[in-house]
């Protein structure tokens, strides 16, 4: 084509190849921690029949297995053994703190959505959250829970002003937007002379979130309630509301923001933790950006608009969010800590 250059072409080539190759990689990755292929690797060097023996799976789809996830730089090969190096052992580990199999599961629910996804674009209508398989919401929660045991009481409340001295000496929680609760379990087992109760609107996340505390053996509670609707505490208000990962999937995040300040005691905080963004498109053109607005795409900006709202999106940004709370009445806001994914700010 004219004014076409052969070398950009040819860069953008490349990357496709990698996008594409990526598609398959996912759902090899899956395979590989439902059959217990990568707990067969973990066992230490093997070949593809020594592999399928101790999987109890068929060798000729190990051999083709191992190459393509070889070729992604997941496994590594050496003279027909395959082994996980340290770095590719703690990336694979479900109980790590990237845990890639529930990344994987949760990319080929997300795919499954394409048809209604297409239809949306053409309606301008959204996709709620209930309306997802629950494998989805299974692989949202898997996803998110590592960087949430691996932050959250260790850094992120510790940052809030006397917080945590509340909630030891019995303070009251609120969780909006709990999901399966995997954040909700972790602050209870953290402080079990607290109250804390998590909130959400889909009542098969409740379910599932009330299921997962009653197998942690804390005392937690759930309850079906919306954002912008959650009830107050019978005496007083909550020394701490958290949101994690959810603001910017709301139809109303403002009137979310001001139910939130509502119900909080005098002195109470908001701990709201959002996907890492910067405030423009160009200061998020990169591998993450790209993973977030992907997402925000089928999942995040759907579930806004069915809500009847405009959709912030994953990629919000700091300022955005900050002029929210500002608007809802808090008067302290604060970016209080980052990680690689995360933007953790505080509101009084």
């Amino acid at each position: 084509m004219e004014g076409m250059d052969t070398e950009r072409f040819n860069d953008l080539l490349e990357r496709a190849v990698a996008d594409l190759g990526a598609c398959p990689s996912a759902g090899l990755i899956a395979v590989g921690e439902r059959t217990g292929l990568f707990a067969a690797l973990r066992q230490g060097p093997a070949t593809t029949a020594e592999l399928a023996r101790r999987s109890g799976t068929a060798e000729r789809y190990v051999r083709e297995w191992a190459g393509a996830l070889t070729a992604g730089g997941y496994l590594t090969h050496d003279g027909g053994t395959y082994t996980l190096s340290p770095e590719q052992h703690v990336l694979l580990d479900p109980d790590g703190p990237v845990n890639l199999p529930a990344a994987a599961e949760l990319c080929l629910a997300i795919l499954r959505d394409t048809d209604r996804l297409e239809r949306a674009f053409r309606t301008g209508e959204g996709i709620g959250w209930g309306e997802h398989d629950e494998t989805l919401h299974a692989g949202v929660a898997a996803f998110y829970r590592p960087g949430y045991a691996q932050h959250l009481i260790s850094g992120w409340l510790p940052a809030l002003d006397g917080v945590t001295d509340r909630l030891r000496a019995g303070g009251s929680v609120a969780d909006i937007g709990c999901g399966h609760g995997a954040a909700t379990v972790l602050i209870a087992e953290a402080f079990p002379a607290a109250t804390v109760t998590g909130f959400d609107a889909h009542p098969g996340s409740v379910a599932a979130a009330t299921a997962a505390a009653a197998k942690a053996g804390v005392r937690a509670e759930f309850e079906v309630a919306t954002a912008a609707g959650f009830p107050a505490p019978p005496d007083g208000g909550y020394d701490l509301v958290t949101i994690f990962d959810a603001l910017h999937d709301l139809g109303d995040p403002l009137g979310a923001a001001r139910r939130v300040r509502e119900t909080l005691s005098d002195d109470g905080t908001w701990l709201i933790v959002e996907p890492l963004a910067g405030d423009r498109v160009e200061d998020n053109l990169h591998p993450l950006g790209r993973l977030f607005y992907g997402a925000s795409t089928y999942l995040c900006v759907p579930h806004a608009i069915s809500e009847g709202g405009a959709a912030l999106g994953a990629q919000a940004g700091a300022a955005r969010l900050t002029g929210l709370l500002a608007e809802a009445g808090f008067t302290d806001v604060r970016v209080v800590a980052t990680t690689q994914t995360n933007l953790v700010l505080s509101a009084r």
